[in-house]
This record gives C-alpha cells, sequence and structure tokens, in this order.
C-alpha cells in the first residue's frame, strides 16, 4: 500500500494551514511541541484550537514565541536544524525547504542569499512551520504528496518594503512552473512558506489520484474571506496499487540543423538541470530531410528551466510541451557484492511480491573492465546476488 497525502488547495496554503490540518487528521499536538523542543527554541509553545470558518470546522494552529528574538539568517536556522534531535531525512528536506525559500528571496531583492534575514518573530513560525510540517507528514507514514494547482490571486499586500503585488514576488517565484489557477480573491492566499513547502515536498500537481481515503482534516489560515472559508484540507488515502502515478511534463522538438557532435553536451546538461530522462528519436520531416526528435521528461516545476536550456544549447525555434502521467513502482537501491565486486542494484516489487532487479550499468561496465569480462556477466552476477540476499 501507498500511504498518500493531497492538498487540497482551494483556499491557498500557508505553514500554519499546513500545521493545523495535520493536527486536524489526528497528528498529535505533543508530537509538534516535541519538534519545537528538539530545535532548541527557548520560550516558544504552540497551540491548536478548533475553529470555524463559514461554518466548516477545522483546527488553528498559533505559535507563541517571546518578542525578543535574534535576526536570523538562513545559515542560522540550518544551524539549528542540523543540531536538532530529529530524523536525518527530516533535517534534509527541512533544509532543502530553508534553502529554496531563501533563494527565492535573495532572487526577488536582487542580493545573495547569505545576506537574507527572517524577521525576528517570523524567523521561528517558519522554522517550525517548516520543520513541523515535514515531521507530520513522516509520522503519519506519508509516502507521496499530491497537490491541487495553488491559487493566484490579487490585489497589494503591505510588506517591510512598502506595497508589493498579490502574490508576493517571491511567492511568483517559487510557483514558477508549477501549475497555478487565477481566483477571483483579492488578498494574499499563498504564503512565501506555503509555497516553498509544497512546490518542495509535492511530487505531483492536479487532480486527486485514485485512493481510498482513510482520514481528512482541515487547517485554518488566519485571514477571513467573504465567499469561501480560509480552510487548507488535507486528504489522507492509500493506494491499492504499489505503483504510484505522477503527472511529469514533457518537452520536445525537432531538429534539423544541429551539429551532430552538440547532442552529447546536451544530455549531460539536461541530466544535470534535474531532467528525469532524455532521448532522441530519428525522423524524417517535410521536403524528405533527416531530422531529430528531443524529448525531455521533467517535473513540471523544472519545465521552465529545461525550456530555457533547450533553446539555448539547440537550434530549435519552438518547444512542444505536454503533460503525461507516469506509473511507476516503488523502489530502493542498495549494495550487491558479486566475484567482480560490489554493484549498486535498484529493487521494485510488483503487487504479487514479485521482485525486479536493475543493476547500474556504470558499476556493471567498471566491473567488467577491472576483470576483463563482458558487462552482461556483471550484470548476471548483480541479479543473481540481489535474489539471493
Amino acid at each position: 500500500m501507498t500511504r498518500i497525502a493531497y492538498l487540497d488547495c482551494f483556499s491557498g496554503v500557508s505553514g500554519d494551514m499546513l500545521l493545523g490540518a495535520l493536527i486536524d487528521t489526528g497528528w498529535p499536538l505533543e508530537r509538534l511541541q516535541s519538534v519545537v523542543t528538539a530545535l532548541k527554541l527557548e520560550g516558544v509553545t504552540v497551540q491548536a484550537e478548533a475553529v470555524s470558518k463559514h461554518h466548516l470546522a477545522g483546527t488553528q494552529v498559533s505559535i507563541l514565541a517571546p518578542d525578543a528574538q535574534p535576526l536570523r539568517h538562513p545559515a542560522d536556522l540550518i544551524a539549528l536544524i542540523e543540531h536538532a534531535d530529529l530524523s536525518e531525512s527530516i533535517r534534509i528536506r527541512a533544509i532543502d525547504v530553508i534553502m529554496t525559500l531563501a533563494k527565492a528571496e535573495a532572487r526577488v531583492h536582487g542580493v545573495p542569499v547569505e545576506s537574507i534575514h527572517f524577521h525576528e518573530v517570523g524567523a521561528v513560525d517558519t522554522l517550525v512551520d517548516i520543520v513541523g510540517t515535514i515531521a507530520g507528514l513522516e509520522d503519519l507514514g506519508v509516502d507521496r504528496i499530491v497537490s491541487a494547482p495553488l491559487p493566484w490571486s490579487h490585489g497589494t499586500i503591505r510588506i517591510a518594503h512598502g506595497f508589493f503585488p498579490v502574490p508576493p514576488p517571491a511567492v511568483a517565484a517559487l510557483v514558477e512552473g508549477v501549475p497555478v489557477v487565477g481566483v477571483d480573491v483579492e488578498g494574499e492566499m499563498v504564503t512565501p512558506t506555503g509555497a516553498a513547502l509544497v512546490t518542495r515536498l509535492a511530487d505531483a500537481f492536479g487532480l486527486m489520484p485514485p485512493m481510498t481515503t482513510a482520514r481528512i482534516g482541515y487547517g485554518a489560515g488566519t485571514r477571513e474571506w467573504p465567499d469561501r472559508p480560509n480552510l487548507l484540507r488535507l486528504v489522507l488515502g492509500e493506494q491499492a496499487t504499489n505503483a504510484a502515478t505522477e503527472t511529469l511534463t514533457v518537452l520536445a522538438c525537432n531538429l534539423d540543423d544541429m551539429v551532430p557532435e552538440w547532442y552529447g553536451p546536451l544530455i549531460e546538461s539536461a541530466l544535470h538541470a534535474s531532467a528525469l530522462d532524455i532521448w532522441l528519436t530519428p525522423v524524417h520531416m517535410k521536403k524528405g530531410r533527416p531530422a531529430v526528435v528531443v524529448e525531455v521528461l521533467c517535473k513540471p516545476q523544472d519545465a521552465l528551466k529545461l525550456r530555457t536550456l533547450l533553446f539555448r544549447q539547440t537550434t530549435t525555434l519552438g518547444i512542444r510541451e505536454s503533460t503525461v502521467t507516469r506509473w511507476a513502482l516503488p523502489r530502493q537501491s542498495r549494495t550487491v557484492t558479486t566475484i567482480y565486486g560490489e554493484v549498486r542494484v535498484k529493487e521494485a516489487s510488483l503487487e504479487d511480491g514479485t521482485r525486479k532487479f536493475a543493476p547500474e550499468h556504470d558499476d556493471c561496465a567498471a566491473r567488467a573492465a577491472a576483470h576483463g569480462v563482458s558487462v552482461r556477466e556483471v550484470w548476471i552476477a548483480a541479479v543473481q546476488a540481489a535474489e539471493q540476499s
């Protein structure tokens, strides 16, 4: 079974809404407080209360902190996370979200990341929202996160630097490459912390995937909207098949005038830029011209930078973009020992318990060269070793 969390962002998303939704689904408030304690935030406590938004019940989480807080830069928040008594997976993901948020702020302000600072009490809220959300999802055993498109509201908001458009510039930067939908609401519906969490944690965006729902929780925001409850709906459920679906993007272009030697560097650059895969297909175009179709598979949030890469590193003047659904078996990577040495192997499981193995080609090629045998022999030895372990 695959445990799925679906984020129904019909009224937006923020860090406190995510925490509230987690508490509303049954995650203990005491566990959130233990996260705060692990971060060694002196005098900081959390509380949760039942609220009603447009006659729909939910949970509102508040983070209470002393007014006297030090000015904190990204490095300060990362240091608190690194020294906290948390699982390694929570620390890694939390630091990733912190850096994503800091880079977005640095980009829109045109300054180095090192000079970004989080306003005094706001830094505590940001840290607890991020680490708490990640800890809650891990405690609830969530394997995969799918989010609805994020709402793009309008209007202006007053921040420390004056009046800015909604969504705020940092949010606009964070949701580049992510599905959004315009809504006729004046005011901030997606906060920078909420945007950073969703864009970094969500495996896919779109409609709710097929699953059996188990628990539903509502996390409340602080604003009041005239036409809708300011709540985030979190749906937890199980996917019967162990193959998970994910929504991905395919970028494609036809090239009939590109130097063949350029394709190798293009493939390396695309993979380095987070492409999940890239492939070339020979075709014949109009007037009998031979050509190559370049196709890149990527996550929606990475489409922008990969489109830019294709325009810069190929001769194309146009790129086609389409959305696809991929079914992927859960897999894990481990190292097996063969008579030729150690080889990394990916292992996946089917619903009937059958296991599939895929030895890493680079390891097989290296072991084969070292022992003067074929890659095939090393590959077979690695599969046999994996089956016996």
